[in-house]
């Protein structure tokens, strides 16, 4: 199998089943604070917090409550992989093909996260936060910066996303996009990556690869 690609990784909806607990967080927190966006809680999906905030709570003390909500969810919040991830994860290990994590998320939720499955961070080489790009998805630059730092080509990348703005982030990256029917349903992302999946469970690197023939 050819070593020459590799695979990125949305975190929330395509690693870990969480997509339902921001959900239900961001729609309690635009009905504290209305934004006036419809849906918002999928509108914002896969934009980092200092986008979000910026952008629909511009007031200072909005801002702060947020925050405090925000904080008290992730330090209680407990994480789940999908069922076939750590399979997949592992079989990508095994035949030598790099891999990374590129999430929104801050720093907080990600040592919060690996503090509780450990195993996720160890199968998987690289990990780009919001700390690392200036922009959010769907602009591709967490994807670039994922693939530069994994040493393979962006067009040699495949990148596995549940939301809109993720899919178009991976889309404009330049590479393979596999769209995850976890969040949104398959008729809501057809079309929008090169294959729709359920789950990772029965997933190859091999049909992965089979993508760049």
């Amino acid at each position: 199998m050819s070593k020459k690609i590799a695979a990125l990784f949305d975190l929330d909806g395509v690693l870990i089943d969480s997509e339902s607990i921001y959900t239900e967080f961001w729609t309690r927190m635009d009905s504290l604070f209305p934004t006036g966006v419809e849906n918002f809680a999928y509108a914002i999906k896969g934009t980092t917090l200092p986008d979000i905030l910026d952008t629909y709570f511009p007031a200072p003390a909005a801002q702060a409550e947020l925050r405090v909500h925000l904080k008290d969810l992730e330090e209680n919040i407990r994480y789940r992989i999908f069922p076939g991830v750590a399979d997949f994860l592992s079989a990508l290990r095994r035949d030598g093909i790099p891999s990374a994590i590129v999430t929104s998320s801050n720093t907080d939720k990600m040592e919060a996260l690996f503090a509780q499955l450990p195993q996720l961070r160890e199968l998987v080489d690289v990990v780009v936060t919001d700390a690392d790009v200036a922009n959010s998805k769907p602009d591709p630059e967490g994807y670039l910066l994922a693939a530069s730092r994994l040493g393979v080509a962006p067009e040699r990348c495949v990148v596995f996303e549940d939301s809109r703005a993720g899919l178009e982030a991976g889309r404009r990256a330049g590479g393979k996009v596999v769209a995850v029917a976890t969040t949104l349903k398959p008729s809501d992302i057809e079309g929008r990556g090169d294959i729709v999946i359920d789950s990772f469970e029965g997933f190859t690197p091999e049909r992965m690869e089979a993508l760049f023939v």
